[in-house]
């Protein structure tokens, strides 16, 4: 039988640096609460300083002189144990995980599952952090090149995916050979603990892994500022992560960032209505459509508009809004009011705009979602594409429709916007299939289904203002977390000059 992680007394967490579970120096905490119930505490965090930050740093640089010598194959094996753990805890893992952050059970179950996906998969790197071995221009010389960590990584995670985006920074990290400093989102810090407690149950050593709660002035400043640290990778908003390269640049450390998204569903006359209204169903309400991947943007060609519209409001109108640990829930709660009011704001804005409220659009605060951070799935009809609505990421369940007159119109559409990270195109037709795949501008596209649902062993990541030009999960996860080391071994004997001696030869 599976053991079980402990829950500590009286149900508050403490930091990991140096292989020690403890509190921070700040005495503070602060409280992680169901957004499904705020009546619920489900436990409370360290609110940490710039002074736990520096001795996580100093701990992790401490134990990257040891952890990159350890072979990358033994490295590999503890976490191939902690994606073991992970798979045998996925339901207790998942519960805790509705709790605090409120998507249903299926979708935590999934959000559980990459992890688990995730960690067994850069195991396998371990042993296959291939190279390249390449004839030399001269004779009795040999050219290759290999991967060399990088040290102290500084990860910063959001609540959204709150141990499906830690495993995708922390696993390449480790297999790479460098070291950790994690902080996770003040909105879920308790699927972050669970992640962790297990890699330290797996066997990582001391310092490797260092977890450390706060707030983004508190903590998450420090850590990207540090000049001990050599990566900062980064998930959450446009806004946030400008400021996290910018405070990054003076000591010129790798920066990874992932960031926002206004992703785009093209359907066109020849597409299958039903299952695009399914797949913008499950785009756009998905996770409250609180994923930089959501597709809260759909255009529909003028000969099927009308008919898909009736239909995607209906199905919408048709969702369940509850509590995610309710089986017969279809969608849960923003994760928390502040969020909610995001949402509610941008409802004003479209409606201000002339965009034509179609479906939802209020807050739900009675009955069962009294407790809790609810609004309905909302839907705009007769979009401009220039509309704040259709223009800028919300992180909520609301869903622009807009009218298109062909392929040509819909790619356009789809592109003018400052975001690049997901897209999709329904239709029957190849030749439209292949145009849209070679001309949108984004990092992940989907044909006949909806822009979420990326697998961990492909890149995953966006262009313009979504990402920096750097990939999470796949074997692309290994260049963010590693440096290329060219090694030429010369056994002539005498000097050789590499493209000066290359005539005599």
């Amino acid at each position: 039988m599976a053991t079980t992680t402990a829950i500590p007394t009286q149900a508050v967490y403490h930091n990991l640096i140096d292989g020690v579970w403890a509190p921070s120096g700040s005495g503070g905490l602060f409280e992680n609460r169901n957004p499904a119930n705020a009546d619920d505490l489900i436990g409370r965090f360290q609110a940490s300083t710039a002074e736990d930050v520096e001795r996580a740093i100093d701990a992790a640089r401490r134990a990257f002189e040891h952890w990159r010598l350890v072979p990358a194959p033994r490295r590999a094996e503890i976490l191939f144990r902690a994606a073991q753990l992970i798979a045998e805890r996925k339901e207790a893992l998942a519960r805790d995980m509705t709790r605090e952050m409120g998507k249903v059970i299926e979708e935590t179950r999934g959000d559980v599952q990459e992890a688990i996906d995730m960690t067994y998969f850069i195991a396998g790197e371990g042993r296959r952090q291939y190279g390249q071995t390449v004839p030399s221009e001269l004779r009795d010389k040999w050219a290759m090149s290999v991967r060399q960590p990088l040290g102290v990584c500084s990860i910063v995670t959001p609540w959204n995916f709150p141990m499906a985006i830690p495993s995708w920074k922390i696993g390449p990290a480790l297999i790479c050979g460098n070291t950790v400093v994690f902080k996770p989102a003040t909105l879920t810090p308790l699927s972050a603990w669970h992640f962790v407690r297990i890699l330290e149950e797996a066997g990582v050593p001391p310092g490797v892994v260092n977890f450390v709660t706060g707030t983004g002035a508190e903590v998450g400043d420090p850590m990207i500022a540090s000049d001990d640290v050599s990566v900062v990778s980064f998930t959450g908003s446009t806004a946030v992560g400008r400021a996290v390269s910018m405070k990054a640049a003076p000591s010129f450390k790798k920066v990874h960032l992932e960031m926002g998204g206004k992703n785009v569903v093209m359907i066109m006359d020849d597409a299958h209505l039903d299952l695009a209204v399914e797949g913008c169903v499950w785009g756009g309400f998905g996770t409250t459509g609180q994923r930089c991947t959501a597709a809260s943007r759909v255009v529909v060609h003028e000969k099927v508009h009308d008919a898909f519209l009736d239909r995607f409001v209906a199905r919408a109108k048709a969702l369940r809004v509850g509590d995610g640990l309710d089986p017969k829930t279809d969608m849960g709660p923003s994760v928390s009011d502040g969020q909610r009011k995001t949402v509610m704001e941008y409802v004003d804005i479209g409606v201000k705009e002339g965009a034509r409220l179609v479906c939802g659009g209020h807050a739900l605060t009675g009955g069962l979602h009294r407790k809790g951070f609810f609004h309905e799935p909302t839907i705009f009809a007769d979009v401009h594409p220039s509309m704040r609505v259709a223009q800028e990421e919300i992180f909520g369940p609301v869903v622009s429709v807009i009218r298109c007159r062909s392929l040509d119109e819909a790619i356009t559409i789809a592109n003018g916007v400052s975001y690049g990270l997901s897209a999709s195109i329904y239709t029957q037709d190849v030749n439209r299939a292949f145009t849209a795949m070679r001309d949108v501008y984004t990092g992940i596209f989907y044909v006949n289904a909806p822009t979420i649902g990326a697998e961990v062993h492909l890149p995953f990541g966006g262009t313009k203002d979504t990402g920096n030009g750097h990939r999470e999960a796949g074997t692309a996860a290994l260049d963010v977390f590693s440096e290329w080391k060219s090694v030429y071994i010369d056994f002539s004997g005498r000097l050789q000059r590499a493209q000066i001696d290359t005539a005599s030869q």
